[in-house]
Parts: structure tokens; C-alpha cells; sequence
């Protein structure tokens, strides 16, 4: 694809999460479904593939080592991750997993107006990540 003036449009296709504890971020995204490499945990960057999207953990250190002024984001998240569930059972059972698992609920599992059922669970680094699916 290309833009209006023949440029390459760029294809979207990875998102960077940056982690205060690598072991505590994929114990919780391995709860969600994301699989990792056997020791990832250990490593300063580990990263996973899930719905053609590549979704990328860097701890803080890592970020500052190519970002010297980096600080962490304050007052608010600036992004969330949502993964689709197949069913609103599904999305109902994921919080709870995730909840009993020692993790903040940010939104108890509810029929959204916009017509999904919809939770929210905190991650470790406290970003909202969302589990929907489509009301039938």
C-alpha cells in the first residue's frame, strides 16, 4: 500500500510494553494465552507473536539504555491491550483467573451498551488490559 504521494505506507505490526519485572509481565500474559521462550522471564527483552501481531516486553533498564531521559508514564495509562474472547463465558473466566491469580480488576465483567461483554484486569505495571467479546 501506498500513500497519497507514492510513499510507503508503513505496516503496524508489533507493540512494545515496557516492564518493571519481566518474570511478574509474562506470568501474567501467559494467563492471557501469549506463549513465551523457557526463560524469557530471565532476559531484559522477550517477545511473542499472537493474532499476526508481535508484541514485544522490554524491561525499564532496556529502555533507558536507548532512551536515556525515559521516564514512566504518570497520572494515567496512554494505551491499553484487548484480546477478543470467543465467548462472554470466556471473558468472565479469564478475569477471574487472572483476579484469583493475585491481579487488580480494573472493571468486573459487565454487558457494555456498545454491545460486548467487556472486563478489565490490571497488569503488573498497572496497564489496563481488556477482554471483550461480541453480545449475541
Amino acid at each position: 500500500m501506498t500513500s497519497v504521494d507514492d510513499t510507503p505506507v508503513p505496516a503496524l505490526n508489533a507493540l512494545s510494553i515496557v516492564t518493571r519485572d519481566m518474570g511478574a509481565a509474562l506470568a501474567f500474559y501467559r494467563l492471557c494465552g501469549l506463549t513465551f521462550p523457557e526463560g524469557a522471564e530471565n532476559q531484559p527483552h522477550a517477545d511473542t507473536t499472537a493474532g499476526g501481531l508481535r508484541i514485544m516486553f522490554d524491561t525499564r533498564d532496556v529502555v533507558s539504555s536507548f532512551t536515556p531521559d525515559w521516564t514512566e508514564p504518570s497520572g494515567g495509562h496512554r494505551m491499553a491491550v484487548a484480546f477478543e474472547c470467543a465467548s462472554p463465558a470466556q471473558v468472565d473466566a479469564l478475569h477471574r483467573r487472572l483476579v484469583d491469580a493475585g491481579h487488580s480488576s480494573a472493571h468486573e465483567p459487565f454487558d457494555a451498551f456498545w454491545g460486548q461483554r467487556y472486563a478489565v484486569v490490571r497488569d503488573p505495571d498497572g496497564n489496563p488490559v481488556d477482554f471483550y467479546c461480541p453480545l449475541e
